[in-house]
């Protein structure tokens, strides 16, 4: 594949990554969720925009660099399994911020976990390096379920 072919792939996969950030981005915080009871260990605000860029490039390099490894018949399951689940990271913010529903927010949430843990063993057995990539996704999001669990508690 010619570097022009390979640079562009990469984008479109990132691209493709970025689509539940858009979709969450619709659905901001504000003062309901100023008003929620949280527990003490609540990153700031801010932290979340860089961290969820930074893990939505490596979910789109951990996606090109099987995509250019792997046949893609070998590896259908693979991404279909990529693909719902971030479908179901898209719905979180929908959940959460839209609907106003911690608790239905973290069961989503463990689906969404199981979803991505699945994707990050079949991307592993495929391709090492793009289950590597995805492992900082996988312990952010369980950070998020364990944030999402106490917020819904305390309210």
């Amino acid at each position: 594949m010619r570097l022009g072919h390979q640079i562009v792939s990469l984008f479109i996969w990132i691209g493709i990554c970025f689509i539940p950030a858009v979709i969450g981005s619709r659905f901001s915080p504000g003062d309901w969720y100023a008003r929620l009871a949280k527990p003490s260990w609540t990153p700031p605000g801010f932290i979340f925009g860089p961290v969820w860029t930074l893990l939505y490039t490596t979910m789109g390099i951990a996606a090109w660099l099987l995509w250019k490894r792997v046949e893609f018949s070998a590896a259908r399951v693979a991404f279909m399994l990529f693909i719902v689940q971030l479908i179901f990271n898209g719905m979180w913010s929908w959940i959460f911020f839209g609907l106003h529903k911690p608790g239905f927010a973290f069961v989503e949430l463990c689906f969404l976990w199981a979803l991505i843990l699945a994707t990050l063993i079949m991307f592993w057995n495929l391709y090492r390096p793009s289950g590597i990539l995805l492992v900082p996704y996988l312990a952010w999001v369980t950070f998020a379920a364990i944030l999402n669990f106490a917020i819904w508690w305390l309210n």
